[in-house]
């Protein structure tokens, strides 16, 4: 699984995310600073990537526009970056479930 991050984001998540998520990017280095949600949902799409986020018009575009790509919605609002790596690490095997179900574009953590 290859993480997206969301500029929303710290831009370390991708690089220490590594060893569990081969391939992660955070969205700025793809992709200018202030980009509409949109176009990194394309970029997302077009490129295999699932999108991590704090922000919520995610979850509106995956209702609006299905899946892929897929979304991790972090629920735990304002919270330092090594808590967001934790969840996303004591979540692997979920998330990975998550990315081979074909019924659910979404998933919630925090």
């Amino acid at each position: 699984m290859k993480l997206l991050v969301d500029q929303n984001l710290s831009d370390k998540l991708s690089v220490r995310l590594q060893d569990q998520f081969p391939g992660s990017l955070h969205s700025s280095e793809v992709l200018p600073r202030r980009d509409k949600d949109t176009i990194i949902w394309s970029y997302a799409e077009e490129n295999s990537f699932v999108i991590v986020t704090k922000d919520s018009d995610f979850r509106r575009l995956s209702r609006e526009r299905g899946h892929p790509p897929k979304v991790i919605w972090i629920r735990s609002g304002n919270t330092p970056n090594a808590l967001v790596e934790a969840l996303l690490r004591d979540h692997h095997d979920e998330l990975l479930a998550f990315e081979h179900d074909p019924a659910r574009g979404i998933i919630e953590l925090g």
